[in-house]
């Protein structure tokens, strides 16, 4: 048997290298499982991961396109943005909906909680099936400069499944909302 709770790591010193509003980069010097001296890096988040996929009364969903810094490339995506750690993630999400598409929804469904690169940062992630969609008012961020598409949900699970939409949050959350929808009897 498995024993889950055992870290075959061993920590020997931990110091913190950089923080910004959203990340804290630490370096620690580690044991690794064979007995190892190394070095580890670790991506702390200070905010959780938040993504929202809407459906309308139609079955169409919304991606939000927008231009990713790291990635040097545009990028479609479900909703998604950050609460922060000590906030209500359904609270972060409706907040979230409402800023990149204007919409506000009466039924919420957390359908993902996931980790997205868990090799080098803690973050984890939350996606929440909106439904019962009314349209409303953006608030874009000042860091942002989002579009807005309307689209069939299986045309985004189309898209997912041929890597058009690459951002793993979205992917998972749409292959999720994917199963809930057909178990439904909505896909």
């Amino acid at each position: 048997m498995i024993d889950e709770t055992h870290n075959p790591w061993t920590t020997l010193s931990s110091k913190h290298i950089y923080q910004n509003p959203w990340i804290r980069v630490r370096e620690d010097q580690v044991l690794n499982p064979s007995g190892g001296e190394g070095i580890y890096g670790v991506v702390s988040m200070k905010n959780k991961a938040i993504g929202i996929i809407p459906i309308d009364d139609e079955g169409n969903t919304y991606l939000v396109g927008q231009y990713r810094y790291p990635l040097d490339e545009y990028s479609w995506e479900i909703p998604m943005g950050g609460g922060l750690v000590e906030n209500d993630i359904l609270e972060s999400a409706k907040r979230e909906l409402k800023e990149e598409t204007g919409f506000t929804a009466a039924q919420w469904t957390n359908i993902c909680r996931l980790h997205t690169s868990n090799s080098v940062t803690d973050e984890e992630g939350f996606v929440f099936l909106a439904q019962e969609l009314k349209a409303g008012e953006t608030a874009f961020e000042e860091t942002e400069e989002l579009h807005i598409k309307k689209v069939p949900f299986k045309e985004a699970l189309r898209m997912a499944m041929n890597n058009e939409i690459t951002d793993a949050i979205s992917v998972a959350g749409i292959l999720k909302a994917a199963f809930i929808l057909q178990e439904q009897g909505k896909l």
